[in-house]
């Protein structure tokens, strides 16, 4: 014990004096080839599960590291959370909503896009394959489990009115997050709104039950979903770090795209959360068919236009949650985004 208690007292003083000496600060490491590194934090839109892939695989080919960067993945609890965490310094980076972000930005929290990755939304009403819900007409008279206020329910009544229905026609009951997929399964609501690339694999794998999708973007309605973020301190103060960053993450859904079975597997151990392998490799599959829009097609991951996110801006000043719209520039940092 007492051999212990002096390597503590110790270890703050071997600190100082590496300071001084010139050597790493708490911002800075050195990698095992001796090449010096900053340090980054980001924080995911929620506890991981398969889109977040890139970012482990990213870690473990050292494709941050070729990019002067020792990444540290960290839980979400929420994009709105992950949003303000940014935006107050608490995480250098976060993977977040674009809703929750236009939101942010709206009530004059400080932090900017550096590029949407994810660009057909995944938002979409699912159900077991066995209650027959096919289409949008099919939606008429029944029960969906949503949660209040959050993107996926702000946007539903602009998802029913383009296909010919309102509000009337969907009883939504309004559920936790967390109790959505449990009051499906239990028979208490026909479907859910959620994410493709999340709670449907998840939903599937705990009944053993095939389950459908009606994607929103199939049916009249896309918006920019889950990108790249971070607060206006650290754009105003480390823009190189920034443009390091985006490089580093557009490379590494590049790299996982073509590799998406080391890509999963390279998020083993990443959280005592982490849903099953087969979970994994159905969210991330489905991740990959949302990287894209028409306008961005062939492109590099992350590349985003004006256009878009016009788009995008537009759905959510319709849906509520954007009060008083901007112009693009104040949401997405175009100067360190990638180019197309």
């Amino acid at each position: 014990m007492h051999a212990r208690r002096l390597l503590i007292g110790v270890v703050p003083l071997a600190l100082v004096a590496a300071t001084a000496c010139g050597g790493e600060d708490a911002s800075t490491s050195t990698s095992d080839s001796g090449k010096k590194l900053d340090k980054v934090t980001l924080t995911l839109n929620w506890y991981p599960y398969g889109e977040h892939a890139p970012f482990y695989y990213g870690k473990q080919q050292k494709i941050f590291e070729k990019h002067g960067i020792d990444l540290d993945i960290r839980a979400g609890q929420g994009s709105q959370k992950t949003v303000q965490a940014t935006a107050a310094g608490q995480s250098d980076f976060g993977w977040a909503d674009t809703p929750a972000l236009l939101a942010g930005v709206d009530q004059g929290v400080r932090v900017k896009s550096l590029g949407v990755f994810l660009q057909t939304t995944p938002a979409s009403v699912q159900s077991f394959d066995a209650e027959g819900i096919e289409g949008p007409a099919d939606l008429k008279g029944r029960t969906i489990a949503g949660t209040a206020g959050d993107a996926l329910s702000k946007t539903f009544p602009i998802f029913l009115k383009k296909n010919g229905m309102g509000e009337s026609d969907v009883s939504v009951q309004n559920t936790d997050p967390a109790g959505k997929i449990a009051a499906v399964i239990s028979g208490k609501t026909d479907g859910l709104l959620g994410y493709a690339s999340d709670q449907g694999p998840i939903m599937q794998d705990k009944a053993g039950k095939p389950v459908s999708y009606i994607r929103f973007s199939e049916h009249g309605l896309n918006f920019y979903s889950n990108g790249l973020l971070a607060g206006q301190k650290l754009l105003g103060a480390k823009p190189e770090v920034a443009e390091r960053m985006v490089k580093a993450v557009s490379e590494a859904w590049a790299a996982a795209a073509k590799a998406p079975e080391p890509a999963v597997a390279a998020m083993e151990g990443a959280s005592e959360q982490l849903p099953p392998k087969a979970v994994l490799s159905e969210q991330f599959a489905t991740t990959l068919t949302l990287l894209h829009t028409a306008a961005t097609e062939g492109k590099a991951p992350g590349v985003n236009t004006e256009a878009d996110w016009q788009q995008t801006i537009d759905v959510f000043a319709e849906a509520g949650m954007v009060t008083k719209p901007k112009a693009v520039a104040e949401y997405w940092d175009t100067d360190k985004a990638l180019k197309g």
